[in-house]
């Protein structure tokens, strides 16, 4: 597998530096699985020796759900979920965090704000995953969504998580137009989540992004995590 080069100089005895690969994994929209590839792909780095951490800037969710994505990208990094996610970002009101945080009555918030809460502890992992909210044009902030945090983060990679099935160009399409206006020279990768390879139009969606969208498209856990290790 081709590897992802780092574009950023790496000062392994300087607290909180940046790590020395940085994902940001986002999405086509919600429900796609993004929570899920960014875990199994943390599980894969960590199982191969690589050091890895994970950050999900402001969550919101359902009280009733038994866990949060912190909690479950925390399993998968060996952090604490209040490492991944600040307590003070999680909001427990299903709907985009900027909103949560106005129905909560609770303060408002930028993306410089969001930026700046993101730690990292020492010595940097080698590859450390930020997840997005919703879709990239999902509201983030008051002042962006996730391709504002992009712009400010200025990863190595970002992961565009998708579903396989229909509606998967377009999604991809708009999606990837989008981050290229501001991930500046990010590696784009997409992931089909959910593929099967015995389902015909998850076939030909994979081979028309690759082929006519000139996307990198990759459709396995282990495929990822290879290319970005």
């Amino acid at each position: 597998m081709t590897s992802v080069p780092s574009r950023h100089e790496h000062d392994p005895g300087a607290p909180g530096a940046r790590p020395e690969r940085l994902v940001v994994v986002a999405g086509t929209g919600t429900e796609v699985g993004k929570t899920w590839v960014a875990a199994r792909v943390l599980q894969e780095l960590r199982a191969g020796g690589t050091t890895v951490a994970a950050r999900k800037p402001a969550q919101s969710f359902d009280p009733g759900d038994p866990e949060t994505d912190a909690h479950l990208l925390g399993a998968a990094s060996g952090e604490d979920p209040t490492s991944v996610c600040p307590p003070h970002r999680w909001y427990e009101v299903p709907m985009a965090p900027p909103m949560a945080a106005e129905v909560l009555g609770r303060p408002a918030f930028t993306i410089a704000d969001l930026v700046a809460e993101i730690h990292w502890q020492w010595p940097s992992p080698r590859v450390a995953v930020v997840e997005t909210a919703g879709g990239v044009r999902s509201p983030l902030a008051v002042d962006g969504d996730s391709i504002t945090l992009v712009e400010a983060l200025r990863p190595d990679v970002v992961v565009v998580v998708a579903d396989a099935g229909l509606g998967t160009i377009n999604a991809v399409r708009l999606t990837v137009e989008a981050l290229e206006r501001g991930a500046h020279q990010a590696r784009l990768i997409v992931h089909l989540n959910r593929f099967d390879e015995h389902v015909e139009l998850h076939r030909r969606n994979r081979r028309w992004l690759a082929d006519r969208a000139g996307s990198e498209v990759v459709t396995g856990i282990g495929e990822l995590a290879a290319r970005l290790a």
